[in-house]
Formats: C-alpha cells, sequence, structure tokens
C-alpha cells in the first residue's frame, strides 16, 4: 500500500488504485448502466432491492471493500443507470442479463453476490441459469408475492403501487412505500436512516420505477414454480429474513428446504431492509459466511437431518 500526497487537502492519501471507480456498462440490449467497484480480492456483487438502489449498500461496500473487491451497480430504470422508455425493456430475465453484463464488465467470471428482495430475485435466478458465474449466494429479504396462494393479490399491489408513482409522484410513493408494514421497523430503530433511505426513493425516477414495478416485479414468476431449479442450486447460499418481515418469512424457510445447500438466519424484531436495519449483524452473517464458503465447510445438508422427521424414531 503507498501514499502520495495531495495538495488539495492537503494530507497524504492512498493512491488510486484502492479509491473507488465508477464504470458504465453496456447491457446486452444496449442499456447503459451505472456501477461502481472499490477494494482487492475475491469478487462480491451487491444486487440492490425495488426501493434502494447502488448506494443502500454502502455498509457493506464499506465493511467487505477492506477483503475483497466489491462491485454494485444501479439497476436499468435507477438513475444515473439509463431509464429505458420502452416497457418491454424491463423483466426479470432482463435482470439477469444485466447483471452478467455488470460481471463481464468488470472482468469478473465468477463472484460472491450478494441481493436482498428484488436483487435475491435476481440472485436466485442468477445461480440456476448461470452456476459457473456464482460462487455463493445471499438472498436476504426475498419471497414477496412468491407463495402460490398470494400470486394475484401481489400482482394486483404491483399495479396499484405503480399506480400511485405515476399519479401521486415519486415523492408521495416514497413516504407511503416506506411507511408500510415491513418498513416501520427501520424507522423506529434508525429514523435517521429512514429518512435518508426515503428521500433517495423519493429521488428515483418515477418512469422506471413503475416500469420495474410492472415489468420485473409484478411479471417475474413464483419461486414455488421454480422448485426443480432451486433444488438443483449447487452454490453455497445463505437466506437472511427478519422475523416481522411476513411477506417473505415462509418463503426463506421454504428455500432453506428446497436448496440443499441453503442456510437460513432470521433476525429478530426486524423487517425488510435489513442490510440498513441491522447492518452490523448482517455484515457479520455474511462475512462468517463466506469465511465458511472460503474453508469449504459450508456443504449440503446431511440427508441424515430429514427435514420430514421430528426424533428419527418411528
Amino acid at each position: 500500500m503507498t501514499y502520495q500526497w495531495c495538495p488539495t487537502t492537503g494530507v497524504m492519501e492512498m493512491e488510486a488504485a484502492l479509491e473507488m471507480s465508477t464504470q458504465a456498462v453496456t447491457t446486452s440490449d444496449g442499456v447503459t448502466l451505472h456501477s461502481e467497484a472499490v477494494g482487492s480480492g475475491e469478487p462480491i456483487l451487491f444486487v440492490h432491492e425495488f426501493a434502494g438502489d447502488h448506494r443502500t449498500w454502502e455498509p457493506q461496500m464499506r465493511r467487505f471493500s477492506r477483503s475483497h473487491r466489491c462491485i454494485t451497480y444501479g439497476a436499468r430504470g435507477y438513475p444515473p443507470s439509463e431509464v429505458p422508455a420502452d416497457p418491454a425493456a424491463y423483466s426479470q430475465q432482463h435482470a439477469v442479463d444485466d447483471a452478467i453484463a455488470v460481471l463481464d464488465a468488470h472482468d469478473v467470471p465468477a463472484a460472491h453476490v450478494v441481493g436482498i428482495s428484488m436483487g435475491g430475485f435476481c440472485g436466485l435466478h442468477l445461480a440456476m441459469a448461470h452456476p459457473g458465474r456464482v460462487r455463493s449466494l445471499v438472498a436476504a429479504g426475498t419471497g414477496y408475492g412468491a407463495r402460490p396462494h398470494e400470486v394475484d393479490r401481489f400482482r394486483g399491489e404491483c399495479d396499484a403501487i405503480a399506480e400511485v408513482i405515476e399519479t401521486a409522484g415519486i415523492g408521495a410513493f416514497a413516504l407511503q412505500y416506506m411507511s408500510g408494514p415491513s418498513r416501520v421497523q427501520l424507522q423506529n430503530k434508525d429514523p435517521r436512516a429512514w429518512r435518508e433511505y426515503t428521500d433517495w426513493v423519493g429521488e428515483h425516477s418515477a418512469e422506471g420505477s413503475a416500469a420495474t414495478m410492472r415489468g420485473v416485479q409484478r411479471g417475474r414468476p413464483s419461486l414455488y414454480a421454480l422448485e426443480a431449479g432451486l433444488a438443483a442450486i449447487a452454490a453455497p447460499v445463505l437466506v437472511l429474513a427478519g422475523d416481522e418481515d411476513d411477506g417473505c418469512l415462509e418463503t426463506s424457510v421454504w428455500l432453506k428446504r428446497v436448496i440443499p445447500t441453503a442456510g437460513l438466519a432470521v433476525l429478530p424484531k426486524s423487517g425488510h431492509t435489513l442490510n440498513i436495519e441491522e447492518p452490523d449483524l448482517v455484515n457479520t452473517l455474511i462475512a462468517d459466511f463466506l469465511s465458511q464458503v472460503a474453508a469449504g465447510a459450508w456443504g449440503t445438508r446431511d440427508p441424515r437431518a430429514d427435514p420430514g422427521a421430528i426424533t428419527g424414531f418411528s
């Protein structure tokens, strides 16, 4: 590690090799995405949620860039990434293809993938469709609308959200959305973080957010319809859920049972925005997971731990 004198600040600073870099990524269909990278070591790709953007991974970028090469990006529709005008440019498949484009642009053959909510869905699809690109996966707060009996209700809520964004405006939507049943936990624990997050949501593109809600969120298949593909995931998986995030909790337990390599951590008195709500705990869980993956100690479930058994006696 070397340092150089900065005449502007009047202090010694690390050379640019260790500083954050930004890079424009061109997707397979010609959309430009904003990406950022910092640190060195094994790469970690952070994929944000619907209400988030590249900024909402800051607690993790700061922590893990000390030991890893950390990459994050804004999804299409989230400035400074491009906002395509065509509604057909937004889908779960586009989200997966965009993540691959980011990895390619940063010359990363395979990465540890950390995704939350919409980003967790992306990570699961990546692990199924591109297993060679996913070294391990953390899927946090993942499951909204996945349970079969909730699919139609969730899609109706997606339509309602898109309409509110387009009629009331992104700022009004941000306040309503961030006061939802799985967001008030953050507001109660950390009002400053909640206010900052709400401000970020209010800065998003109304057009991009509405198109993302309709094309990606509403249009994605239920995870329960993908059970065979999920059961075939070989990469180590850590599922994180808040115990008050009712839209994800049961699906998180189901994912643990379906994916042979999955472990599950449930955070007490916690909602949906886990990486901001409980950053220290989430960072500790991710760090421990990555250390076990590196040691080859995160394997598949022992077949003797039959989820259909109680004591093993009959």
